[in-house]
């Protein structure tokens, strides 16, 4: 493989993925509540349940940033608006297929959300990184 000229420090990256996988541990199912989980995918009233559930998002965000680069608070409304984002349109998804649990295709929702997750969060390691 090629190499890479990065601006990007390994180390410090490398430790902010670790921050921000931990984030996403406790914020997904450590302190995320039936309300929050049941809530978020409802067809109606979603809106308070999904907003507690990615303001943990946001606010483990804002906590990272402030550690690193105090300046780059603002990360913390952006992960907020991606989660909201990210998280509402699985619920849309879900709504419109019904897959139970015993689909593959569920699984697959369940995946490509994590997957949209992570690519947030190596995203935002990346910029806290190279500031």
């Amino acid at each position: 493989m090629p190499s890479v000229d990065t601006p990007v420090p390994v180390g410090a990256f490398a430790l902010l993925l670790v921050a921000f996988s931990a984030k996403h541990l406790a914020a997904d199912f450590f302190l995320q509540s039936n309300w929050m989980a049941q809530g978020k995918d409802r067809p109606s009233a979603w809106v308070g349940p999904l907003c507690a559930h990615t303001g943990l998002h946001g606010f483990g965000t804002l906590l990272i940033a402030l550690a690193v680069k105090p300046a780059l608070w603002w990360l913390a409304l952006a992960d907020f608006a991606i989660h909201t984002a990210v998280d509402r349109g699985k619920a849309l998804a879900g709504q419109r297929t019904h897959f139970p649990t015993s689909d593959a295709r569920f699984w697959w929702l369940i995946g490509f959300d994590q997957f949209l997750h992570h690519v947030t969060n190596i995203g935002l390691a990346a910029l806290l990184a190279a500031a």
